[in-house]
């Protein structure tokens, strides 16, 4: 360890001025409700590019830490590819698929109500926190807790959780691949019955023949009862039987891995590798392509959509409010889980993506761009969708839309390939552009969690070159993958999603609003963003980062828990093992936060208890901004504000009472 001695007049003079102002704090006055800890690691003198910390009242230079400089980090060649690499990530699968069959089955055209009102008082406020602590500490999800240390394990818990969905997720994205392959052939192989299926397979291309009887379409209703003898369509049984293998159960196993699906598998994740081979610098030259594409061709299949016959009454059967609904709890949460998970916040993306800016950039107008762009976008996807369904559902002769939509994976790769089938004009070009779409988005959220999971890495071990990690963990990625490629992968996907991020999610939300707002100091977080942006978040930002998003986040978790049901996929119950396998990983992120917390107390164990607690969770020595310069800035800028603090005498509850409303304690 290196030490650098300072003039120890220095020293003398700045450790009087403290003393001086620690006796005026005793006269009874209010100090504030914050985390007043930044005021424990003076003196620092900047020399030769290292920052030098005298801890606690320490006047030995003994004691000094000295911090070497890290290597620079790497950020994004512009702002706007910043902003394209966020949209990529934020918009994906979710918008497409998933936002459709939620809307739809929580009261269609209503559901957007407190889908809009939730966006605003959870997505937004979160997402604009996660871009504030990034962009401000410049560092991954795990290093910026060392604005409090003892909620490290956040950190931890979410890289733990961006690893499950990463590696779950690029199997959906072999999937994609196998029907974009598969939609180059001179007849799509879903379109009509192999003859190993039986009797009860519908080719998917017949359509309804409008000038027949009546009694002659009863094929289509037995298609879509739901007897246990039902008829299937050929784009159904070839998704499970030709393109998943799929097992009636895995009391027995999962089997081996598809080797075709494995193969798309591998191109799924060398797409990512070459994407993030770079880092940001090769990351952002892609994201332009990775946000952009997705709505040319979103926008041409819409076009396609809404000609279709009966298109109008999918998309009415989709915007038409089911007003009853909204007295449901069970909208609401469907309303936020899918505003939550469709931004992509609480797993390290976001914050990862905004360490990568320069200081000073606008991120205000970002998140209005981003967070108003994803709401358009699974809007647009809902009218497509139900606009083609509209079409299925006129093809089979049927005034119930409901009876041919499948949710999640089923609608991507089920009814959407059962009416493409149908489609009189090129159905094998709107096939390939639809799963091209699927695809590229399929890319851009991957890369994402995938720069996540690097860049936490590359701060553990920042001697490695970007490529020596890009490489294993994209390999590592592939090998966990082919666990979700074999014919009881659809059940592992279903264990870990709701293991290892579902439910979790909410867990480590609460607990990062907590530990920013109510534990580093609300009106802490507010300075840091005055200090970096130059300006003073609204009331609307204040009222809903201090109370109203981390109540409705605890109010979530706490739902999630009393209305847990028995897993099952497909109607069909999990094995018990698959269970404790299912705990184990959830346990495994959950627990990292007490560990961690503990951690961080113990490190401190010398010290008297109360102090090995405060130690524990107040801003380490290395928290603040970056740069040296923009760091030695903002200590001036803090100690000034903490200067106004001593002056203050209301009672604490005032003083959070006039900071919420944005007007100056007394």
């Amino acid at each position: 360890m290196q030490f650098t001695v300072f003039p120890t007049l220095a020293i003398y003079l700045k450790l009087k001025a403290r003393a001086t102002s620690s006796s005026h704090s005793k006269d009874g006055k209010q100090q504030g409700f914050d985390n007043v800890a930044f005021q424990i690691d003076e003196p620092r003198i900047v020399e030769n590019g290292r920052r030098t910390y005298y801890p606690g009242d320490s006047t030995n230079t003994l004691d000094a830490q000295v911090i070497e400089p890290e290597k620079n980090r790497a950020t994004w060649n512009n702002s706007v590819e910043f902003l394209m690499s966020c949209i990529a990530v934020s918009v994906g699968f979710g918008n497409i698929w998933r936002f459709p069959f939620t809307a739809y089955e929580n009261g269609g055209g209503a559901f957007l109500i407190p889908y809009v009102i939730l966006l605003f008082l959870v997505g937004k406020p979160f997402y604009f926190l996660e871009m504030i602590i990034g962009q401000f500490s410049g560092n991954s999800s795990v290093k910026v807790w060392s604005m409090s240390p003892g909620f490290i394990g956040i950190g931890w818990a979410q890289f733990c959780s961006t690893v499950a969905l990463a590696t779950y997720y690029s199997s959906l994205m072999a999937l994609t691949f196998y029907y974009l392959i598969a939609s180059f052939s001179a007849e799509l192989p879903w379109a009509t019955c192999l003859k190993e299926w039986g009797d009860t397979c519908v080719d998917s291309s017949t359509k309804r023949n409008h000038s027949a009887e009546e009694g002659n379409v009863h094929i289509f209703n037995n298609l879509l009862n739901n007897s246990s003898n039902k008829l299937q369509s050929s784009a159904e049984l070839y998704f499970s039987r030709v393109v998943l293998h799929e097992k009636e159960s895995i009391d027995d196993g999962i089997g081996w891995p598809s080797w075709k699906l494995t193969l798309c598998l591998l191109v799924s994740w060398t797409a990512v590798c070459i994407v993030l081979f770079q880092g940001v610098k090769s990351s952002g030259r892609f994201s332009y392509f990775l946000a952009i594409f997705p709505y040319i061709v979103l926008i041409s299949l819409l076009i396609r959509a809404v000609t279709l016959d009966g298109a109008m009454s999918g998309i009415l059967f989709f915007v038409t409010p089911k007003w009853s609904k909204l007295l449901e709890p069970n909208v609401w949460y469907a309303a936020v889980t899918q505003c939550f998970f469709s931004l992509s916040v609480c797993f390290g993306s976001i914050i990862t993506y905004s360490s990568h800016n320069g200081f000073k950039h606008n991120i205000y107008r970002d998140v209005i761009i981003i967070t108003s762009l994803d709401t358009i976008t699974s809007f647009l996807a809902g009218c497509t969708i139900f606009g083609i369904l509209g079409n299925l559902a006129y093809e089979l002769g049927i005034e119930d839309i409901s009876k041919v939509v499948k949710g999640g994976a089923g609608l991507a790769f089920i009814s959407y390939p059962d009416a493409i089938a149908k489609f009189n004009l090129l159905p094998q070009f709107f096939a390939v552009l639809f799963f091209v779409m699927m695809f590229v988005l399929g890319v851009g959220s991957a890369v994402g969690m995938a720069t996540g999971i690097i860049t936490v890495i590359n701060e553990q071990f920042p001697k490695l070159k970007t490529w020596q990690i890009v490489v294993p963990t994209c390999f590592l990625g592939f090998l966990i993958g082919t666990v979700y490629v074999t014919p009881g992968g659809q059940f592992i996907l279903t264990l870990v999603d709701y293991y290892g991020t579902s439910f979790v999610v909410f867990i480590l939300a609460s607990f990062e609003m907590t530990g920013v707002i109510w534990i580093y100091g609300f009106e802490n977080f507010l300075e840091d963003l005055e200090f970096m942006l130059d300006r003073q978040p609204s009331v609307y930002w204040r009222i809903c980062w201090l109370i109203i998003t981390p109540l409705i986040l605890i109010t979530i978790f706490i739902y999630t828990v009393v209305t847990l049901s028995p897993l099952t996929y497909g109607g069909i119950s999990l094995p018990e093992s698959a269970h404790a396998a299912g705990w184990t990983i959830l346990c495994i992120g959950i627990l990292q936060i007490p560990l961690w917390m503990l951690i961080a107390i113990l490190k401190n164990r010398k010290l008297p208890l109360a102090q090995m607690l405060k130690k524990a969770f107040v801003p380490a020595n290395g928290w603040g901004p970056r740069e040296v310069q923009q760091c030695k800035n903002w200590k001036i800028f803090k100690e000034e504000r903490a200067r106004i603090r001593e002056k203050r005498i209301q009672p604490i509850w005032k003083q959070i009472f006039y900071v919420l409303f944005n007007m100056e304690p007394k």
